[in-house]
């Protein structure tokens, strides 16, 4: 089974690119709803995160607007989180892949916007990257409710940066000029790896 790597900044068209592959058929695995699940009502993560953060979980689930305040500019907070909610993260990732596995299937996605920033490469064979020229990207984010410059200039800092992204990986994606560009050229991608 191969396993392609998708990532890409924040704004620069990863989801969309991401719903692509599902609706050619591609498993995929995408790493930010399964913190929204982990964080959710119930969620594995709920518990350890209200522990460590107090004031972070309300109703059962984690108060994410209270949870981002609590580690907004605090990188020991932040490091913290990381090592709560990256290993769940982690083991709902290898349950997918061995999902995978046992139906067949020969290839699949991992959807993970933090891929190079946590060595997630190593457990890919390739990794596709998406990207879009920055006027688009800020456009895009700001277009968002409740983002501001401030708080995407804060997200920017903790990802690495679009040209790092791109020259480290095997394919890259350009979304900035349509969506049916895109699309054409996942197609053109997965007829290279079946």
């Amino acid at each position: 089974m191969k396993i392609l790597g998708l990532t890409g900044g924040i704004g620069m068209g990863k989801s969309t690119a991401s719903g692509t592959f599902r609706r050619l058929g591609v498993p995929v695995f995408d790493a930010d709803a399964a913190v929204h699940r982990l964080q959710g009502r119930g969620g594995r993560a709920v518990a350890p995160i209200g522990a460590a953060f107090p004031g972070s979980v309300r109703n059962g689930a984690v108060d994410r607007e209270a949870l981002r305040r609590a580690v907004l500019g605090n990188p020991a907070a932040l490091k913290q989180l990381e090592g709560i909610v990256h290993p769940l993260v982690r083991a709902e990732e290898r349950r997918f892949l061995g999902r995978a596995r046992r139906e067949g299937r020969r290839l699949v996605v991992l959807d993970i916007p933090l891929l190079f920033e946590t060595g997630g490469e190593a457990r890919c064979d390739a990794v596709v990257v998406v990207s879009a020229p920055p006027a688009v990207q800020r456009a895009r984010v700001l277009a968002r409710r409740g983002m501001t410059p401030e708080r995407l200039t804060a997200i920017l800092a903790r990802q690495t940066p679009d040209a790092e992204k791109r020259r480290r990986a095997d394919f890259v994606i350009r979304t900035g000029l349509s969506r049916a560009h895109a699309r054409r050229a996942i197609r053109r991608l997965l007829e290279r790896f079946r």
